[in-house]
Protein backbone atom coordinates (compact mmCIF):
# COMPACT_ATOMS: atom_id res chain seq x y z
CA UNK A 1 0.00 0.00 0.00
CA UNK A 2 1.33 3.45 -0.87
CA UNK A 3 0.40 6.88 0.38
CA UNK A 4 -3.40 7.21 -0.10
CA UNK A 5 -4.22 9.26 -3.18
CA UNK A 6 -6.66 11.43 -1.25
CA UNK A 7 -3.79 12.56 1.02
CA UNK A 8 -1.30 13.18 -1.78
CA UNK A 9 -2.42 16.69 -2.87
CA UNK A 10 -2.51 17.96 0.71
CA UNK A 11 0.86 16.43 1.50
CA UNK A 12 2.42 17.74 -1.73
CA UNK A 13 1.24 21.25 -0.80
CA UNK A 14 2.66 20.86 2.71
CA UNK A 15 5.98 19.62 1.31
CA UNK A 16 6.19 22.50 -1.17
CA UNK A 17 5.30 25.26 1.29
CA UNK A 18 7.60 23.94 4.01
CA UNK A 19 10.45 23.44 1.51
CA UNK A 20 10.31 26.80 -0.24
CA UNK A 21 9.72 29.09 2.75
CA UNK A 22 12.70 30.71 4.52
CA UNK A 23 14.82 28.66 6.89
CA UNK A 24 18.47 27.76 7.51
CA UNK A 25 18.80 25.68 4.33
CA UNK A 26 17.34 28.32 2.02
CA UNK A 27 19.23 31.16 3.68
CA UNK A 28 22.51 29.31 3.12
CA UNK A 29 21.58 28.44 -0.47
CA UNK A 30 20.77 32.08 -1.23
CA UNK A 31 24.14 33.14 0.18
CA UNK A 32 25.93 30.35 -1.67
CA UNK A 33 24.26 31.31 -4.95
CA UNK A 34 25.51 34.87 -4.52
CA UNK A 35 29.04 33.90 -3.49
CA UNK A 36 29.65 30.84 -5.69
CA UNK A 37 27.02 30.80 -8.43
CA UNK A 38 24.24 28.32 -9.20
CA UNK A 39 26.29 25.47 -10.66
CA UNK A 40 28.73 25.28 -7.75
CA UNK A 41 25.81 25.40 -5.29
CA UNK A 42 23.99 22.41 -6.84
CA UNK A 43 25.80 19.74 -4.72
CA UNK A 44 24.69 21.69 -1.63
CA UNK A 45 21.06 21.69 -2.85
CA UNK A 46 21.17 17.99 -3.73
CA UNK A 47 22.66 17.16 -0.33
CA UNK A 48 19.78 18.98 1.37
CA UNK A 49 17.12 17.07 -0.55
CA UNK A 50 18.70 13.62 -0.24
CA UNK A 51 19.77 14.16 3.37
CA UNK A 52 16.34 15.40 4.35
CA UNK A 53 14.60 12.45 2.66
CA UNK A 54 16.86 10.05 4.60
CA UNK A 55 16.09 11.96 7.80
CA UNK A 56 12.33 11.71 7.19
CA UNK A 57 12.74 7.98 6.63
CA UNK A 58 14.73 7.57 9.85
CA UNK A 59 12.28 9.63 11.90
CA UNK A 60 9.33 7.70 10.51
CA UNK A 61 10.95 4.32 11.13
CA UNK A 62 11.74 4.87 14.77
CA UNK A 63 14.28 7.56 15.53
CA UNK A 64 11.51 9.83 16.77
CA UNK A 65 10.57 7.17 19.32
CA UNK A 66 14.19 6.99 20.50
CA UNK A 67 14.24 10.72 21.18
CA UNK A 68 10.91 10.45 22.98
CA UNK A 69 12.28 7.68 25.19
CA UNK A 70 15.60 9.47 25.84
CA UNK A 71 14.78 13.20 25.57
CA UNK A 72 18.29 14.26 26.64
CA UNK A 73 19.59 13.07 23.25
CA UNK A 74 17.31 15.49 21.47
CA UNK A 75 18.30 18.29 23.85
CA UNK A 76 21.99 17.68 23.11
CA UNK A 77 21.27 17.66 19.38
CA UNK A 78 19.41 20.98 19.66
CA UNK A 79 22.37 22.74 21.22
CA UNK A 80 24.95 21.13 18.98
CA UNK A 81 22.82 22.40 16.10
CA UNK A 82 22.73 25.89 17.59
CA UNK A 83 26.52 26.05 17.89
CA UNK A 84 26.97 24.77 14.35
CA UNK A 85 24.49 27.29 12.96
CA UNK A 86 26.38 30.09 14.69
CA UNK A 87 29.59 28.81 13.10
CA UNK A 88 27.95 28.78 9.66
CA UNK A 89 26.59 32.29 10.23
CA UNK A 90 30.11 33.50 11.05
CA UNK A 91 31.50 31.85 7.90
CA UNK A 92 28.85 33.56 5.77
CA UNK A 93 29.30 36.96 7.42
CA UNK A 94 33.07 36.93 6.92
CA UNK A 95 32.97 35.77 3.30
CA UNK A 96 34.42 38.26 0.84
CA UNK A 97 33.91 38.45 -2.92
CA UNK A 98 35.05 35.40 -4.85
CA UNK A 99 38.54 35.95 -6.15
CA UNK A 100 39.61 38.09 -3.21
CA UNK A 101 43.11 37.05 -2.09
CA UNK A 102 42.21 35.76 1.35
CA UNK A 103 39.13 33.92 0.02
CA UNK A 104 40.82 32.02 -2.83
CA UNK A 105 40.47 28.69 -1.03
CA UNK A 106 36.78 29.13 -0.18
CA UNK A 107 34.43 26.39 -1.31
CA UNK A 108 30.64 26.06 -1.14
CA UNK A 109 29.15 23.47 1.19
CA UNK A 110 29.28 20.07 -0.49
CA UNK A 111 26.80 17.21 -0.79
CA UNK A 112 27.80 15.33 2.38
CA UNK A 113 28.06 18.44 4.53
CA UNK A 114 24.59 19.58 3.44
CA UNK A 115 23.12 16.10 4.02
CA UNK A 116 24.63 15.90 7.52
CA UNK A 117 23.45 19.42 8.33
CA UNK A 118 19.80 18.29 8.19
CA UNK A 119 20.27 16.48 11.50
CA UNK A 120 21.01 19.74 13.31
CA UNK A 121 18.57 21.89 11.34
CA UNK A 122 15.57 22.82 13.54
CA UNK A 123 13.26 23.50 10.60
CA UNK A 124 14.09 20.10 9.08
CA UNK A 125 13.09 18.38 12.32
CA UNK A 126 9.77 20.22 12.43
CA UNK A 127 9.09 19.35 8.79
CA UNK A 128 10.00 15.68 9.22
CA UNK A 129 8.01 15.11 12.41
CA UNK A 130 4.99 17.08 11.15
CA UNK A 131 5.00 15.29 7.80
CA UNK A 132 5.12 11.83 9.37
CA UNK A 133 2.61 12.41 12.16
CA UNK A 134 0.10 14.18 9.91
CA UNK A 135 0.30 12.28 6.64
CA UNK A 136 1.37 8.67 7.39
CA UNK A 137 -1.71 6.50 8.06
CA UNK A 138 -1.22 3.56 10.42
CA UNK A 139 -2.33 1.04 7.79
CA UNK A 140 0.67 0.22 5.64
CA UNK A 141 2.73 2.55 7.83
CA UNK A 142 6.23 1.59 6.65
CA UNK A 143 5.31 1.92 2.98
CA UNK A 144 3.63 5.24 3.69
CA UNK A 145 6.76 6.55 5.43
CA UNK A 146 8.89 5.54 2.44
CA UNK A 147 6.44 7.24 0.07
CA UNK A 148 6.46 10.43 2.18
CA UNK A 149 10.28 10.49 2.21
CA UNK A 150 10.45 10.04 -1.58
CA UNK A 151 7.80 12.69 -2.33
CA UNK A 152 9.44 15.09 0.13
CA UNK A 153 12.78 14.65 -1.63
CA UNK A 154 11.30 15.14 -5.09
CA UNK A 155 9.45 18.32 -4.15
CA UNK A 156 12.25 19.67 -1.98
CA UNK A 157 14.93 19.70 -4.69
CA UNK A 158 13.36 22.21 -7.12
CA UNK A 159 12.06 24.25 -4.18
CA UNK A 160 15.49 24.80 -2.63
CA UNK A 161 17.06 25.34 -6.07
CA UNK A 162 14.86 28.42 -6.43
CA UNK A 163 16.85 30.03 -3.61
CA UNK A 164 20.20 29.08 -5.12
CA UNK A 165 19.02 30.41 -8.48
CA UNK A 166 17.83 33.67 -6.98
CA UNK A 167 21.18 34.08 -5.26
CA UNK A 168 22.93 33.48 -8.56
CA UNK A 169 20.82 36.20 -10.20
CA UNK A 170 21.86 38.62 -7.46
CA UNK A 171 25.51 37.73 -7.97
CA UNK A 172 26.19 40.35 -10.65
CA UNK A 173 24.34 43.03 -8.68
CA UNK A 174 26.56 42.45 -5.65
CA UNK A 175 30.00 42.75 -7.22
CA UNK A 176 30.73 45.84 -5.13
CA UNK A 177 32.52 44.49 -2.00
CA UNK A 178 30.48 46.76 0.26
CA UNK A 179 27.16 45.46 -1.08
CA UNK A 180 28.43 41.87 -0.95
CA UNK A 181 29.51 42.33 2.68
CA UNK A 182 26.14 43.85 3.56
CA UNK A 183 24.33 40.94 1.92
CA UNK A 184 26.47 38.31 3.66
CA UNK A 185 26.04 39.94 7.07
CA UNK A 186 22.26 40.12 6.50
CA UNK A 187 22.15 36.42 5.58
CA UNK A 188 24.23 35.57 8.65
CA UNK A 189 21.84 37.50 10.90
CA UNK A 190 18.85 35.72 9.36
CA UNK A 191 20.56 32.39 10.00
CA UNK A 192 21.09 33.36 13.63
CA UNK A 193 17.43 34.48 13.83
CA UNK A 194 16.38 30.99 12.68
CA UNK A 195 17.68 29.70 16.05
CA UNK A 196 14.72 31.30 17.84
CA UNK A 197 12.37 28.28 17.73
CA UNK A 198 15.21 25.89 18.55
CA UNK A 199 16.30 27.73 21.69
CA UNK A 200 13.02 29.20 22.94
CA UNK A 201 10.30 26.70 22.06
CA UNK A 202 10.22 23.39 23.91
Amino acid sequence: MSLPLELLPAFALFAFVSSITPGPNNTMLLASGVNFGFRRTLPHALGISVGFAVMVLAVGLGLGAVFKAVPVLYTVLRYVGAVYLLYLAWKIATSGPVGQADNSDRKPMGFWGAAAFQWVNPKAWVMAVSGITTYAPAEGYVTNVVAIAVVFGIINMPSVCVWAGFGSLLRNLLQDPRWRLGFNVTMALLLVASLYPLLVLH
